[in-house]
């Protein structure tokens, strides 16, 4: 009976423990429903997620297959919403078919009467709507990158432009360092003589002669208020008007006032090409100064059984005779300003210019003259040749066929005539046999 007892008690205890087991099942367990349910929320939602691609994408827009993978889909589903979220934040233009290959992409055909007959147009959703609104404004952004960029553009050849008038001046103070350090400091009405004033823009331009001079006298008068415009005022005005001051015309304190206070301007050219160009204009043309003036001495003294026609006139000089009066110590006339070397004509090594321009590039640089000394906008450096307007300009070219009627010496007297018009302003040697 106690046996039975004890048996019965096993039993109900080994129920009890079967039930307790029941009941609480092991960790194991639990972590396998949890991620059974997890998984079931997953497809869900990406079943969700495939219908929402479905409803928003943008019409033409076809998945590859139905039996493409859920994963597949929701990959082409997190780029799209990415680039969406990128042109809302105008990172990116909205999305247009062209963006995507062209496999996912099947253009609709409009049908008569409808808004789409642009064949690039597509269905406008919702989220289509708010992007289109969004467009004028990058429109604008890009306009504005545009003009941010032109405005870099200018920026930068500013920057160049400002570079290369350092150097410039670098090169004169070096030369003048180098070869006229023992000369006087003092400034006299002699060095300021070629240079004219422009009070209200504060400009003293130096006169070289075949450097582009004519129309430099034409914008300072435009400047001044004496004319409206540089092409208003013809060859007569600019050169025997006297519309303009020199320097030299003001007392000492008011020459030493400008020349610390206003911005002082230089414009060079390449000395052999200067000198052919003021050959050519004095010599080669009817001219009632130079022909008689300059010509008839000319011909009496370097050419030999000269006509009684030429020296009565003076006309015919020819470029060699030229040189031979240029070169000649005892010149049967003085020195003339056309073909005066440039350094001593404006005196750099005393007046330390704040600019020095090239013929070789005379628009860019006058032009960038205005418009530091703030000239009207509208006001330019004109183009159009002054005195002989049929002739051709003088080019490297024509300079070129003229020294070929020299011998070598003549060629390298020439040169070192302007050999520091050469240094000064950096031009190369002309010619190769040249030392």
């Amino acid at each position: 009976m106690l046996f039975m007892d004890c048996k019965m008690v096993d039993v109900l205890r080994g129920r009890r423990r079967l039930r307790v087991s029941v009941f609480k099942p092991p960790c194991s367990f639990w972590f396998l429903l949890l991620f059974g349910v997890g998984g079931l929320v997953l497809f869900i939602h990406l079943q969700d997620l495939s219908d929402m691609v479905l409803q928003q994408a943008p019409a033409g827009v076809k998945f590859r297959s139905t039996t493409q993978s859920r994963q597949e889909q929701c990959g082409q589903f997190s780029e799209i919403v990415r680039v969406h979220q990128r042109s809302e934040e105008g990172d990116v233009d909205p999305i247009s078919p062209m963006q995507l290959p062209d496999s996912q992409w099947k253009r609709q055909a409009p049908t008569p009467g409808s808004r789409e007959h642009d064949p690039g147009s597509q269905q406008v959703t919702k989220r289509h709507r708010k992007l289109l609104k969004t467009s004028p404004v990058q429109h604008t952004n890009s306009s504005s990158s545009s003009s941010s960029s032109s405005s870099s553009s200018h920026s930068e050849i500013s920057r160049r432009l400002s570079d290369v008038q350092e150097s410039r001046r670098r090169i004169v103070r070096e030369v003048c360092g180098k070869y006229r350090s023992n000369i006087s400091r003092t400034i006299t009405p002699h060095h300021v003589s070629r240079i004219y004033v422009e009070d209200r823009h504060k400009l003293l331009y130096c006169e070289v002669p075949k450097a582009g001079c004519s129309n430099w006298k034409r914008v300072l008068m435009v400047l001044a208020g004496v004319a409206n415009s540089t092409r208003d005022i013809n060859h007569v005005s600019v050169h025997y008007d006297n519309h303009l001051k020199r320097l030299d015309s003001f007392d000492r304190q008011g020459i030493s006032k400008r020349l610390e206070t206003y911005t002082k301007v230089l414009f060079v050219r390449e000395p052999m090409e200067r000198l052919v160009s003021a050959f050519r204009d004095k010599f080669e043309s009817p001219n009632s100064y130079y022909h008689p003036v300059f010509g008839k001495p000319i011909i009496s003294k370097y050419r030999v059984n000269a006509s009684q026609s030429a020296l009565k006139t003076g006309s015919g000089v020819t470029f060699r005779e030229f040189i031979h009066y240029l070169l000649d110590v005892h010149r049967p006339v003085g020195m003339d300003i056309h073909w005066e070397a440039t350094n001593q004509l404006c005196s750099p090594c005393h007046l330390h210019y704040d600019f020095i321009g090239k013929v070789e590039t005379l628009e860019e640089d006058a032009n960038f003259v205005l418009r530091k000394i703030g000239a009207p906008e509208n006001l330019t450096y004109p183009s159009f040749k002054d005195g002989n307007p049929k002739a051709a300009r003088t080019s490297t070219q024509i300079t070129q066929h003229y020294f070929s009627q020299l011998n070598a010496s003549e060629r390298q007297r020439a040169y070192d005539f302007y050999y520091m018009d050469y240094l000064m302003f950096n031009y190369s040697k002309p010619y190769k046999d040249l030392y």
